[in-house]
């Protein structure tokens, strides 16, 4: 490498560094303007925000503009075109190519130059609410083919993980995909998601989210094992459920599905964790003693140029994706309707699910990112032998580069509640009664046409949630 740099290529650098610096803010702040309409319930001016910036719905960040899109249209009512967007998002879901360019430069500069593709929760959820979109228009068979679509995405999640300790299994889409088929009246198909659903609250809900099985899933299981004429399944579950007392009825009119969506997802921020690299013949090794950590790196594939750069670190930083809790404002909610009450129960914790989802990931993530700064600073090390003012350049163009990938699907609701209500023929008035810590409680009230037979579907989103706390950004 020459001594001396053309002084276009420090200007260059200089130009580079004015652009980074620009772009460095968390994907919560690139998007603050829609953030913040959305979740003050703006939900018109939330909309006009995203779509102005029309240019990500091409970009890196594509699947992000498309569910946001749809989530927020599916608000406002306009389910149709919700699911166009919906849609948009599954299809770049299935698309499994890799822009190669964007990955190494991924590892020149941060993660945030490659495409963002979604968490593993992120795509069933959309498929949720495709199939929710559907079933408040009337059209029950697109319903049920999301809940084919929702299947094969489940195998595919249970394929690839083998740990028992991960998610790999989704009891809320299975009891989902259960209360489809049953308004459907296949009561066969609904039993057995139903029975599926049991059994991932009782094997990993439980111990991996402290979900359980809500009582309204053990009667439609029971329901439904009636209905398929199950009667030794249906036994043996009302003695599993103590519930000997149970005696399936008809109900004289329809029923209503109510889905409270509580609170908003986490936010992904950045965590930034200084390492300490020591050198044992081949062997690299990154350590923080204050996480108790360390990472071995194998030299085998460098030449002594690079190992002796290497060993020339002493201490650097890394930055990493990290979760943060948005906590909710309302913690229980009750429907009142001809004077009983029904309680909606927890039924998925999207904020615990990703929590775990970037937890098992954390080893891969601590890899990527080590190599990543590890190579930009045998870059720095080499041109400041030569030229110490470049070489300063590329330093500081390192540190501001040295980003985590902050993007996540951040209007999701924190946490999803659900309850069936059996209501009469004709015009009923429901009451929907919504609870903080605080002993008050903020009421809404809802009027339901239902008929004989027909399950009516309804979701309620509450928005109200703390700020992510700032200083993580």
């Amino acid at each position: 490498m020459p001594n001396a740099y053309p002084a276009i290529w420090k200007r260059g650098f200089v130009l580079i560094l004015i652009g980074l610096s620009s772009s460095c803010a968390s994907y919560y702040h690139t998007q603050y303007n829609f953030n913040q309409e959305f979740e003050n319930g703006n939900l018109e001016k939330a909309l006009a925000s995203l779509q102005s910036n029309s240019s990500e719905s091409k970009g890196k960040r594509e699947f992000l503009y498309n569910v946001n899109n749809g989530l927020v249209l599916s608000l406002l009512g306009r389910y149709e075109e919700s699911n166009e967007y919906f849609e948009k998002a599954f299809i770049y879901g299935e698309d499994y190519r890799i822009n190669y360019l964007n990955e190494a430069a991924s590892y020149l500069t941060n993660p945030n130059f490659t495409d963002y593709r979604g968490e593993d929760h992120e795509h069933l959820i959309l498929l949720y609410y495709k199939a929710i979109n559907y079933l408040k228009l009337g059209k029950s068979e697109e319903a049920l083919v999301e809940c084919r679509r929702l299947n094969i995405r489940l195998q595919q999640l249970s394929d690839r993980y083998s740990s028992e300790n991960r998610y790999k299994e989704d009891a809320f889409i299975h009891t989902l995909m259960g209360i489809i088929y049953q308004s459907d009246k296949d009561f066969n198909n609904a039993f057995i998601a139903y029975r599926n659903a049991l059994e991932i609250y009782k094997n990993e809900y439980n111990h991996l989210f402290n979900v359980e099985a809500p009582h309204q899933l053990k009667l439609d299981l029971l329901k439904t094992a009636w209905l398929s004429g199950m009667h030794e399944e249906f036994q043996e579950y009302k003695e599993e459920f103590q519930m000997q007392d149970y005696v399936y009825t008809p109900t004289d009119g329809g029923e209503l599905v109510f889905f409270w969506h509580n609170g908003l997802s986490p936010i992904k921020a950045e965590w930034g964790v200084n390492f300490v690299v020591s050198r044992q013949n081949n062997i690299a090794y990154f350590s923080n003693e204050e996480l108790g950590i360390s990472f071995p790196f194998s030299l085998d594939n460098y030449d002594e140029k690079d190992k002796n750069s290497l060993a020339n670190i002493d201490i650097f930083r890394v930055a990493f994706p990290r979760y943060v809790e948005r906590s909710i404002y309302f913690k229980n909610a009750t429907i009142f309707y001809e004077g009983k009450k029904f309680s909606l129960e927890l039924m998925e914790d999207i904020n615990r699910i990703a929590f775990k989802i970037l937890q098992e990931r954390m080893t891969l993530e601590f890899s990527k990112a080590l190599i990543r700064v590890a190579m930009k600073k045998v870059t720095e090390y080499e041109v400041r032998k030569s030229d110490k003012t470049l070489g300063s350049l590329i330093g500081l163009i390192n540190a501001i580069t040295e980003k985590a990938d902050t993007r996540n699907w951040q209007t999701l609701p924190h946490s999803i509640y659900y309850c069936r209500v059996p209501l009469q023929e004709g015009t009923n008035s429901v009451r929907l009664s919504l609870q903080n810590d605080k002993a008050s409680s903020t009421d809404y009230e809802f009027t339901y046409t239902a008929k004989k037979g027909v399950t009516l579907f309804h979701t309620f989103s509450s928005l109200e949630s703390s700020y992510p706390n700032y200083n993580f950004y």
